[in-house]
């Protein structure tokens, strides 16, 4: 089992800037690709980045590529993602999820997630 916790989201204005972090805990952190997603009320939840084992390889969604940036610590057991220029269709409960497959946006490719933080972009 893996245990994930997010902070860091909170109340913005439009253009601003949030760092999320998600601090794992349980297997060994560095053996799984993380990811963020976020879900807007009445939307389904949606890939936002990945990051992969050794912080090599990462993917984003077209709608956040330039202003997000994904990273990862091994030593923390924790990812992050930076978050600049927010728009208030960014406003979302933001999660993070491991995986024991490859780099990728899709959900069931992810075996543990998160509670979830929400950010919210005020126009």
């Amino acid at each position: 089992q893996v245990q994930l916790v997010e902070s860091g989201g909170g109340l913005v204005q439009a253009g601003g800037s949030l760092r999320l972090s998600c601090a794992a805990s349980g297997r060994t952190f560095s053996n799984y690709v993380m990811g963020w997603f976020r879900q807007a009320p009445g939307k389904e939840r949606e890939f936002v980045s990945a990051i992969g084992r050794s912080g090599g390889i990462t993917s984003y969604a077209d709608s956040v590529k330039g202003r997000f940036t994904i990273s990862r610590d091994n030593g923390k057991n924790t990812v992050y993602l930076q978050m600049n220029s927010l728009k208030p269709e960014d406003t979302a409960v933001y999660y993070c999820a491991a995986s024991s497959r490859v780099v990728g946006g899709a959900k069931r490719e992810y075996d543990y997630w998160g509670q979830g933080t929400q950010v919210t972009v005020s126009s």
